[in-house]
């Protein structure tokens, strides 16, 4: 968990007898408006640490603000200290399925959905164990700082959590519960959990229990929002560019009003006690891949043991170098191992677990896994490995700080644990962590007895732990100042027009184009987006699998450094770069790093691209693994159904490079691929002669040119480069059903190929069309499936178009429970059928063209999105005056022009449609099929490990 602890919705009511009784009996009873009468306390300053300041209103409302001017975003994040561990009986799944009422609405916005996409904002909602919490990114304007207040303040006190509403989501949540079901891994993972809390909710997944999701009581639902979403139950983060003081004074306006309510909330109290002995669970389900993993106690997320189990953890699951990896991945008899540190509000636990093909003896696999956590604390613990782990988590912790919006939202996990000052403390702690430490905690904590072990397909003396009690924040962060904030950087306006002002183009004597734009940076950050292009189609003729594997071998050793050590390298430099095959004859490498370590990254990926010594070892991991997920996408059905549809729109012969080959082909053909094609294909094929880079962020133009020179100035391909040219191929309608028995969520899809370019005057018109129809969270199909008709979590369209060639795709898609996977496509036609028919209004247009212009604004501040979209438009002869005159031709389309290119391109009888899922008759018979006016479909549940969220669609 090391490597993800610094991480980060759904839609109106009329309310009916049984909530009008609630409401007239409740002693919270709402709604609320802002009192007149009296003035409002002036917040009272709490503390300040690193650039984010604390206030606490005179309601108990704490409020965190964390201006930074240099990117032109705002982020609003408010959280709720309520999640699944204050669940009661019955309870479970009630604050996840409270989060997706919360997008309902209220009388004053009554669409919340609407209103958060008409602004443009990157919004979902996310439930864990301790917290709930809801975000929006904007683009920074006082108008959108204004709505993003206003609505967080509104719907705090009065959403809609009314019985209709509730009817129509449990549909959507249990279809979320039922996605996950779908992973045996992710189940296996919440069965331990389960089997080792016998008492504490941190047993029950966040997603809570089918049967409690379709029997809550609306006013035991609406009992728990108005206990729990009050102002002295919450913490406000403002974060970006913002006016503090006008901020908080606005604040104070809209929640300060808000009266503090008289109840009280009483601290959980149940302490799950020592274990007494080791538990196993087993797993049988349909599956492709074994697995075994286990579970131990281990204390709060607060206490000082903590930052010294994360890093054990990373000791034992690191890539290359990890104690389980070198017994079980070196070897082969895993393909991967992952662990996570669950640190909670309350004594949590941590988790192992395995991946092993069904070739290989899965007894075997958990002896060792097991001998080796049992005897880690026998064992020397290196400085080198918890340096390792320190350095990681140096470079995670700097590149997020470098982002204020990210760092908004994730102030909510560190809230949760009791201080979001912990953020800064456990940051302190795991620098200080030491080996004596690891194996400290390791003899603690890596008992048998404090251990419960999973087992998915085939088919212990009493040594107690207890685990130390949670710290007294209070007296543990009296005194903490912190350490001193990082520098901001400048403003510049997120617009082509600013963009291009910068930007500076050239190309080296080898051929390789370049593209920078220098600028001051929060933190000094660099992004690096480069892609090389080589051979020709003749080159790739039955080496697409090898040309596939050749971007992954690329950052797996070097003439001078290992994997481990390549990757050691980075984390010093608190660099991140990733190294992939885009598609047969093109290489991307993507990177982030600051500006001091730019030109140690940059040579490192020029070792990386010209140095590899292509290890056989890490070849045959690779392999395997990409076999694993092969053979464990042969029953998937999103997978089956994507393939089958693509296979239908791409109609070649198996010799052509274009060719989509069956799950069973391309496990035969990765078998098939030795090294040395890959390696041939390096030796031949790969060069500078053809390629761009793009570098944005702070650094030194001439610096970085002259670099790129003599890093890549004498590497020139030996043979020419000629890009695959993709011909439009017209589809035939077609009906393809899969059945894939067990698996308990389904896929639904419709797609066609349209002879279209990105630069053709319709395109514009028809990909506002398909944002309208299903391409945003307040689409046609979204209202329609999701939100009217309660059949799917997912759904929507897509339409995309090439640059080079004449050809485009447009396609409908979404998840479901099987037995609604037939009315679901229904349903996507018959909105089809009415957007040719008839067309869309203008106030619909106004409305997502509005939408989609503030969100392409949003992307223009993000500089891992500037970095490739600039070497992509170099690639292709255009700056961003293309753009420009693209988002100009978008302001100016009238409702004529999108229904006419909607007409003109969508053609039903040319989709093809497909269909994947359990449709046994047992399945189909299990739940009747639903009324129209009724909730109608399970859902998805996401990895237990991993905050539950309302997302905005497949």
């Amino acid at each position: 968990m090391l490597r993800s602890r610094l991480r980060g919705i759904p839609m109106p009511r009329r309310p009916n007898i049984v909530v009008c009784l609630c409401l007239v009996l409740a002693p919270l009873a709402r709604p609320w408006v802002a009192r007149a009468d009296a003035p409002l306390p002036e917040p009272r300053k709490v503390t300040s640490v690193e650039g984010i300041t604390e206030y606490e209103l005179g309601n108990g409302l704490k409020v965190l603000l964390f201006p930074d001017a240099s990117k032109p975003t705002v982020t609003v994040n408010i959280t709720y200290l309520v999640g699944s561990r204050h669940e009661g009986y019955g309870e479970t799944g009630m604050a996840h399925l409270l989060e997706h009422l919360m997008f309902k609405g209220t009388p004053k916005n009554p669409d919340v959905w609407k209103a958060l996409q008409n602004h443009g904002a990157n919004f979902n909602g996310t439930t864990w164990f301790d917290r709930t919490n809801y975000f929006e990114t904007l683009a920074a304007t006082p108008e959108n700082l204004e709505f993003a207040l206003q609505l967080e303040a509104d719907r705090m006190v009065n959403s809609h959590i009314a019985q209709k509403d509730l009817d129509s989501e449990f549909s959507v949540v249990r279809n979320e519960f039922e996605s996950n079901e779908n992973d045996p891994l992710n189940i296996l993972s919440e069965r331990m959990q389960q089997t080792a809390f016998l008492w504490h909710n941190y047993g029950n997944p966040t997603i809570g229990s089918r049967e409690d999701i379709e029997r809550v009581p609306i006013h035991r639902l609406r009992a728990f929002y108005e206990k729990y979403y009050q102002p002295d139950n919450a913490i406000l983060v403002v974060a970006g560019q913002f006016d503090p003081d006008k901020t908080l004074a606005r604040i104070n306006e809209l929640f300060g009003s808000i009266p503090r309510p008289k109840r009280t909330i009483d601290p959980t109290y149940t302490v799950e006690p020592a274990q007494d002995g080791e538990r196993e669970v087993v797993l049988r389900r349909v599956g492709d891949v074994q697995a075994v993993g286990c579970v131990y106690h281990i204390c709060a997320g607060s206490h000082p043991d903590m930052p010294a189990l994360d890093v054990m953890e990373h000791v034992l699951t690191a890539d290359q170098t990890g104690r389980l990896y070198k017994a079980l991945v070196e070897p082969q008899l895993a393909v991967r191992v992952r662990g996570s540190a669950y640190d909670l509000a309350e004594p949590g636990m941590l988790e192992f677990l395995a991946e092993v093909r069904n070739d290989k003896p899965l007894a075997e696999v958990r002896r060792i896994m097991m001998e080796t956590l049992d005897g880690l604390a026998r064992t020397e613990i290196t400085a080198e490995e918890v340096e390792r782990a320190k350095n990681l988590y140096a470079k995670q912790f700097d590149q997020a700080m470098n982002d204020p919006n990210r760092i908004a939202v994730m102030l909510s996990e560190f809230a949760a644990k009791g201080d979001w000052r912990l953020l800064f403390l456990y940051r302190d702690r795991v620098a200080q962590v030491t080996p004596d430490d690891v194996k400290r905690v390791a003899a603690t904590y890596l008992h048998p007895t404090n251990r419960t072990i999973g087992m998915f397909i085939p088919v212990k003396s009493p040594d107690r732990v207890t685990v130390p009690p949670t710290p007294d924040l209070a007296s543990v962060l009296k005194d903490y100042k912190g350490r001193e904030a990082l520098a901001s950087g400048e403003t510049i306006e997120a617009t082509p027009e600013a963009i291009e002002a910068r930007a500076a183009r050239g190309t080296l004597p080898v051929g390789l184009k370049t593209v920078m734009l220098p600028k001051k940076t929060r933190g000094q950050k660099v992004t690096v987006h480069m892609t090389l292009r080589f051979g020709t189609e003749a080159d790739f003729k039955n080496r697409v699998e090898a040309a596939d594997m050749l971007g992954s071998m690329l950052s797996n050793g070097t003439a001078k450094r290992t994997k481990r050590q390549l990757q050691d390298e980075l984390d010093r430099l608190k660099a991140t770069v990733r190294v992939n095959s885009a598609q047969a004859g093109s290489i991307t490498v993507s990177g982030e790093t600051i500006r001091k370590n730019l030109p140690a990254t940059l040579a490192l990926i020029a070792e990386m691209l010209r140095e590899s010594n292509f290890p056989e070892k890490e070849f045959e991991k690779l392999r395997k693994r990409q076999l694993a997920q092969l053979e464990q996408s042969a029953t998937e059905p999103t997978v089956l159904a994507s393939l089958e549809m693509r296979r239908r729109m791409v109609p070649v012969e198996k010799n052509d490079v274009r060719y989509v080959p069956t799950v069973s082909e391309q496990i035969e053909r990765v078998t098939a691929v030795k090294l040395e094609d890959i390696k041939k294909l390096h030796a031949e094929l790969l060069g500078a002669g053809n390629g761009e880079v793009a570098v944005v962020g702070d650094f030194d133009e001439k610096e970085v040119a002259a670099q790129l020179q003599e890093l890549f100035g004498d590497w020139k391909s030996a043979r020419k480069f000629e890009r695959i040219a993709m011909p439009h191929f017209p589809t035939k309608a077609d009906l393809i059903v899969i059945d894939t028995p067990d698996k308990q969520n389904a896929l639904f899809g419709m797609a066609m190929n349209i002879p279209i370019r990105d630069d053709d005057p319709d395109y514009p018109a028809m990909m506002m069309a398909n944002y309208i129809l299903g391409g945003n969270a307040n689409s046609r199909l979204i209202n329609r499936i999701r939100q009217k008709e309660g059949l799917s979590y997912g759904t929507g369209s897509r339409f995309e178009a090439s640059s080079l060639d004449r050809t485009g795709s447009f396609m409908v898609f979404g998840i479901c429970a099987p037995q609604n996977s037939e009315k679901a496509l229904t349903c996507a036609r018959e909105e089809i059928d009415k957007l040719l028919k008839e067309g869309v209004s203008q106030k619909e247009l106004d409305e997502a063209r509005k939408g989609y212009l503030d969100q392409f604004k949003v992307s223009l501040a993000e500089d891992r999105r500037v970095a490739p979209m600039l070497a992509r438009q170099t690639y292709l002869g255009r700056t961003m005056k293309f753009t420009s005159e693209q988002l100009d031709r978008i302001a100016k389309l009238t409702t004529d022009e999108v229904n006419a290119a909607a007409r003109k391109y969508i053609k039903p009888a040319e989709l093809v449609a497909v269909r994947a899922g359990d449709f046994s008759a047992k399945t189909k018979t299990s739940e009747p099929e639903p009324d129209k006016d009724e909730a109608k479909a399970p859902d998805k549940a996401t990895d237990a490990k991993q905050p539950v969220a309302a997302d905005k669609g497949a």
